[in-house]
């Protein structure tokens, strides 16, 4: 049995492997990404004209939750307008200075990628607005009544930003976006297309069946079905099976403690946790974390947002609840309609 943390296979964090092997599988070209029909629609043209006119593209933010392929559409973009591309991300931007010596290194045409945008600091940010309108910068040199400020006139270049959280991006910034993005889940069908693409550049033989094994295990998210995608073709090395099939897919995804809707053993041990301990709640997130021995903010970003897009837990103003669905993908019957549950006053430290 692997020691591998599930999380690993679900989760957003990667390590320096995986990074490399998912660079490997990404698509090079707009016409090999799979699925955002409307936003791959949509870029297409943007860029097209954006040749036709012999000008950098205009300024493009994509936003979505992680692993949809915002910084491989980023990656895209400087393909498609046959330029180099410089990444940094927000966090890294903590001065205006930061931003100001990238910006005065660009050259003409360049793409300049910032992942999540959101977590710029403010003075950074305000340099970011005249930069991205006027192509300049205002350098102050000197401090007090002496500073004076030097302007700094910089080559056209294309912004490419990327967040997981639009709604925390400053008004004048988003307003400064010629093309905004929203990066949508993938439905089961798609994710096949991407599974068949990286098997065949992983040389894997897979059926249909497989394909949709690991498919409809994968979250809606292209970054965890090749990460599975590449944990079933390790099991199948090891257990000498040359075409994975749907039992194989299952037997091997089982393994890894991903199941059949792609839960792992936090987001099982939060829905056990409410409906075997609480009677299905409402439970405060802090005593939920508790329960299952993981810091609140790895139950709230990691296990949450995809229990409650599946219909298996809900957020109230009292704490968390397990919806009849979660009883029933627990094999547990789920208390009888009106039956009173917990008022979880004596352990709501967070809703």
């Amino acid at each position: 049995m692997s020691t591998e943390d599930p999380r690993e296979l679900v989760g957003t964090g990667q390590v320096a492997e995986e990074k490399a092997l998912e660079a490997a599988l990404r698509p090079k070209a707009l016409e090999d990404f799979v699925g955002q029909g409307t936003v791959r629609a949509q870029l297409s043209l943007v860029l097209e004209s954006s040749r036709l006119r012999g000008t950098a593209a205009d300024h493009v933010l994509l936003s979505g939750p992680p692993g949809l392929g915002k910084t491989t559409l980023a990656m895209i973009i400087a393909s498609e307008m046959s330029a180099p591309l410089r990444i940094t991300s927000g966090p890294a931007i903590q001065h205006a200075g930061d931003l100001a010596a990238i910006l005065s290194s660009l050259s003409e045409g360049e793409v300049l990628f910032i992942d999540e945008i959101h977590r710029m600091s403010r003075p950074a940010e305000e340099l970011l607005y005249m930069a991205m309108e006027d192509f300049r910068v205002d350098i102050i040199v000197g401090k007090g009544a002496g500073a004076t400020s030097i302007p700094l006139e910089l080559p056209p270049f294309t912004l490419v930003g990327a967040t997981t959280r639009a709604g925390l991006l400053p008004g004048p910034l988003r307003d400064r976006f010629g093309f905004t993005g929203h990066l949508e889940y993938y439905t089961t069908e798609e994710l096949e297309k991407v599974l068949r693409r990286s098997a065949g550049m992983l040389d894997m033989s897979v059926t249909n069946p497989g394909f949709a094994e690991i498919a409809s295990r994968s979250r809606g998210t292209p970054r965890i079905a090749n990460r599975l995608l590449r944990r079933v073709r390790d099991w199948a090395l090891v257990h000498g099976v040359d075409t994975v099939d749907q039992d194989h897919a299952s037997e091997a995804l089982n393994t890894y403690e991903v199941d059949s809707r792609g839960l792992d053993r936090l987001d099982r041990a939060v829905l056990e946790a409410l409906c075997t301990k609480f009677g299905g709640g409402p439970v405060g997130l802090s005593t939920l974390a508790i329960l299952v021995g993981e810091e609140t903010e790895t139950v709230e970003t990691v296990a949450e947002p995809y229990l409650v897009r599946e219909g298996l837990l809900a957020r109230t103003p009292r704490g968390r609840i397990a919806t009849e669905a979660a009883w029933r993908h627990l094999g547990l019957t789920p208390p009888q309609t009106g039956q009173e549950t917990l008022s979880g006053t004596a352990h709501e430290e967070r809703p």
